[in-house]
């Protein structure tokens, strides 16, 4: 139930991602922006949900460099939260900016990720 909850987390976290390269491969049709704007509200739940869920796969012996990755694309999610957070604020702040600009790289490697784990 984790991986699958997990799987679906990955693919959704890394269409909203990797939104910026997915959008040149599609062309005019506008196919990975209308899915991005449909999973925009739901931001911060996807980003709760891959750390939790990844956290959970970490303990329990699950594949490292795939939670690792889903923890990262998690962290980048929750950006807009974790600057409202007065005790860690600059700590993570300067981690977000420091992993922003592979913010693209993380997505696609989270989608891919997720269809891995899919099939």
């Amino acid at each position: 139930m984790i991986v699958t909850l997990l799987t679906i987390a990955n693919i959704a976290g890394g269409l909203l991602l990797g939104l910026a390269t997915l959008d040149k491969l599609d062309g005019e049709r506008n196919f990975f922006n209308k899915i991005a704007a449909a999973l925009a509200p739901f931001q911060t739940v996807i980003g709760g949900a891959l750390v939790v869920l990844a956290l959970i796969r970490l303990i329990g012996n699950g594949g490292l460099i795939f939670n690792i990755v889903s923890l990262i694309g998690g962290f980048l999610l929750l950006t807009h939260v974790i600057g409202k957070a007065p005790a860690f604020k600059d700590t993570l702040q300067k981690i977000s900016d420091k992993l922003m600009p592979f913010k693209a790289i993380i997505g696609i490697v989270l989608i891919v990720i997720g269809l891995i784990t899919l099939f």
